[in-house]
């Protein structure tokens, strides 16, 4: 496997890997900690960085593609320098694209997505090439953890009221993930990953207070989740999912690659 980006993905990725004896190559902008150095450049069409890679059976693009164009460069580059290699590529996306007016309560990867964004342009450009895209939801794990979102995005009672669903992906499981897709590819289709659970953000602020803390809940936000609960007839939570509004059905995937995620509920 080539890993074009070695970040946080790869903190779960490679020790899997090298758990299922997979080889593997990473890269990183600056060649840092026994990685190929390796900068992505979409208008470009020097062959030199790409003579540098080592020949694959998945390239796994952890950075995000945008618009149209970069997909196709990279793959056509790729390939031109290792044409003995019959690389799958996988493209990780979000689940970003699928938030559109009017969309349907539970959504899928054969929901409607915005095909403007430049993201889903993209993930569209390399579908068409028989690549592959995981869109992930929220992203927690290691460095990443889902109480210290608070503060960030709930500053006042007001930003409160507008948060309703919130859905998630442990990095163990986007690893795990990825390496379904590597034994078992499946090329030109989009999938949707949560980690089954659709989270109500007035429950988890509850539970958290503001996040500073890892005893009691603390902060102001509990207040305002209460005070809201109040004035909008809240009778207790969580919410019901037509009162949460967007919630991803992601039972697809694990389905069809049969395993479970082993790092769901926060």
């Amino acid at each position: 496997m080539l890993i074009l980006g070695a970040g946080w993905t790869s903190t779960f990725l490679i020790p899997l890997l090298e758990e299922e004896n997979i080889s593997y190559t990473a890269t990183s902008t600056t060649g840092r900690e026994e990685t190929v150095k390796f900068v992505f450049d979409p208008s470009s069409d020097d062959l030199a960085p790409y003579k540098k890679l080592p020949s694959a059976e998945t390239v796994l693009i952890t950075f995000p593609l945008k618009g149209k164009g970069p997909s196709k460069h990279l793959h056509d580059l790729y390939n031109r320098t290792h044409p003995q290699a019959s690389a799958r590529f996988i493209q990780l996306g979000s689940t970003g694209i699928f938030q559109i007016p009017n969309q349907t309560l539970w959504i899928t990867r054969h929901s409607p997505y915005d095909k403007t964004d430049p993201r889903a342009i993209a993930e569209d450009e390399l579908l068409e090439l028989g690549g592959c895209v995981l869109d992930l939801a929220g992203l927690w794990g290691g460095s990443r953890m889902p109480r210290t979102f608070i503060k960030r995005v709930v500053v006042t009672k007001e930003q409160l009221k507008t948060k309703k669903s919130l859905h998630l992906i442990h990095g163990k499981d986007v690893a795990r993930s990825i390496l379904a897709l590597h034994h078992s590819f499946t090329p030109g289709q989009r999938w949707l990953l949560t980690d089954l659970f659709v989270y109500d953000w007035f429950a988890l602020i509850m539970g958290w207070g503001d996040g500073s803390s890892e005893g009691d809940a603390s902060g102001p936000h509990i207040d305002w989740v209460r005070e809201v609960m109040d004035e909008e007839g809240i009778q207790a939570l969580p919410r019901s999912m037509e009162a949460l509004g967007r919630c991803y059905d992601s039972r697809e995937f694990y389905t069809t690659f049969k395993f479970s995620p082993i790092q769901a509920r926060v």
